[in-house]
């Protein structure tokens, strides 16, 4: 007999919201996390310098704070410690020029801030969220729901009536758009163009790739209404309040427990696992995988009696993985003090690139295997709206590279010696952050003597610390149209049910896709009784 009614392999934000939510339904759930810690990517530390708190790999809240999982948890998780930073200019970019644009939380600044870059780019911004705006109970639907299902169906169905059937498909053709050509056709200044093409990335999208246009106008939105929030203290507070929560609903979570595989049960229904020392544990309901599929295919489900479904098994074999990610952290003696402005150093999330242009490259030579010679930077500043993150008067930088190849093929610079066999070493890894440094040197005055320490993760690295980031992907696999929405992981996919009885897959590698909006985590739990 078990104890427990569920047990979710995994902590990452989506087991964690799933164990919350069945907890507040009265299931008593077990988590098991193979780590000496829970939270998946969720996780800060003092990786440079004592008192200096960083956030490893993810910091930004947005989709958790604007999520249906937090409006069903967030006065529960608020309860049990969780606090939110905001910071009132959420993203901008800047330029090897200096040329900069800033995003605030404010439409009459953004659109005034706008116009100044090019006449007429401000109305339009204007007119473009007003238009998403009127669309985005519809995107936001279809984005997040549950796409397999009746209210999904009546979603669209209210849409067609009132759009008409030639009308929504004119939609979705509108929807479908690459970011490129809708920069291009909707704002003047390239600027501006550089303000939003980096956010492809942050959708493991590229400028060039269907429907980043659609996915730029969320971001914009999103970031616009509710800005770039951090935990305060750490990503690590919003995984002690889950813990905290889920403990207070009677549930339990166990760290270094390695789930070897999955234990059968009558009519071949998924009755528990099994550890890796031996242990078999019970689910009187269910078992829960937040991994990737070949994981939970290839060695969570190895030796189950029967074989996968043909289609289960093509899927499988055609499922690819997305670029690499690298994050680099430093500890600073004083706030970085930036060339080009003042307002920069308030900003949550500064892009640096050469624009478009130079996203489209770096986004295509890490796609082919090459360190890209300009990389595109994501800058966080978070000690700038969160004084807890340092030392009074010190600062940190969080800095992330969307862009890098799993397998290393050359440098596209012709700088790097990167070996034969395409891996990552500590002295590439090195070599590449000296290459970054050095654009933040041309950026900010005097950085290289302000830094007290700095430490990176290559790809290989963060797939070290977290066995779902397959090769540094840090969205659980390409998030191409023909492997997402109704898609993911396999074409067959429907919801979250795979074809095990009493087995359910959640996680970046299925729907609602990557990010911290513990979305595929919500949509299972609220589909349980």
């Amino acid at each position: 007999m078990s104890d427990f009614d569920y047990i979710l392999v995994g902590s990452g934000i989506n087991a964690l919201v799933a164990a919350a939510m069945l907890g507040k339904k009265g299931h008593k759930v077990l988590v098991l996390e193979r780590n000496a810690m829970i939270g998946g990517c969720l996780r800060t530390e003092e990786i440079t310098a004592p008192g200096f708190r960083h956030d490893v790999m993810a910091t930004t809240m947005v989709l958790f704070l604007t999520s249906p999982a937090h409006a069903a948890l967030g006065e529960d998780l608020a309860r049990h410690g969780l606090e939110f930073a905001h910071a009132d200019l959420p993203t901008g970019v800047l330029r090897p020029d200096g040329s900069h644009a800033i995003l605030s939380k404010d439409r009459a600044r953004n659109v005034a801030s706008f116009e100044t870059l090019a006449a007429g780019d401000g109305k339009a911004f204007d007119a473009e969220m007003a238009a998403f705006g009127a669309d985005a109970g519809f995107v936001f639907a279809l984005l997040g729901g549950s796409l397999w299902s009746s209210t999904t169906l009546k979603t669209v169905a209210r849409e067609v009536w009132k759009r008409g059937l030639r009308g929504m498909a004119g939609w979705f053709g509108e929807a479908l758009v690459p970011a490129r050509p809708y920069l291009e056709s909707t704002y003047q200044s390239e600027t501006l163009h550089a303000l939003w093409a980096p956010w492809a990335l942050h959708c493991g999208l590229g400028p060039e790739s269907a429907y980043s246009a659609e996915m730029i106008k969320v971001i914009g939105f999103a970031i616009e209404l509710a800005g770039c929030p951090i935990a305060k203290g750490g990503s690590a507070k919003l995984v002690s309040a889950f813990e905290r929560l889920i403990a207070a609903q009677g549930g339990e979570i166990r760290t270094g427990a390695d789930v070897d595989r999955l234990l059968p049960g009558p009519k071949g229904r998924a009755n528990g696992v099994v550890l890796a020392d031996g242990k078999e544990l019970r689910a009187k309901s269910g078992v829960i995988a937040s991994v990737t599929p070949h994981q939970l295919y290839d060695r969570l489900l190895r030796d189950w009696p029967t074989r996968p479904p043909a289609e289960v098994s093509g899927g499988l074999k055609r499922y690819r993985y997305g670029k690499g990610n690298m994050q680099i952290h430093y500890a600073l003696d004083t706030p970085p003090r930036w060339k080009a402005g003042g307002d920069l150093g308030q900003v949550a999330l500064l892009h640096l690139t050469p624009g478009l242009d130079g996203v489209s490259r770096a986004s295509n030579e890490a796609e082919r295997g090459l360190l890209p010679a300009v990389p595109t930077i994501c800058v966080g500043q978070p000690a700038s709206f969160d004084p807890s993150r340092a030392p009074e008067g010190k600062s940190i930088l969080w800095l992330q590279l969307p862009e890098m190849p799993r397998l290393i093929k050359g440098d596209a610079a012709g700088e790097l010696d990167v070996g034969a066999d395409g891996r990552w070493t500590e002295a590439l890894r090195e070599a590449y952050v000296d290459r970054v440094e050095a654009t933040l040197e041309n950026h900010i005055d005097g950085f290289k003597e302000n830094v007290i320490a700095r430490r990176a993760y290559s790809p290989a690295d963060l797939e070290t610390m977290n066995m779902n980031l397959v090769g540094g992907d840090p969205y659980g696999g390409f998030c191409g149209l023909d492997q997402f929405f109704l898609w993911r992981p396999f074409k067959s996919s429907v919801n979250h049910r795979t074809h095990v009885p009493g087995l359910f897959h959640i996680g970046a590698s299925t729907h609602p896709g990557p990010g911290l909006a513990g979305g595929s985590g919500f949509l299972l739990a609220s589909s349980i009784k």
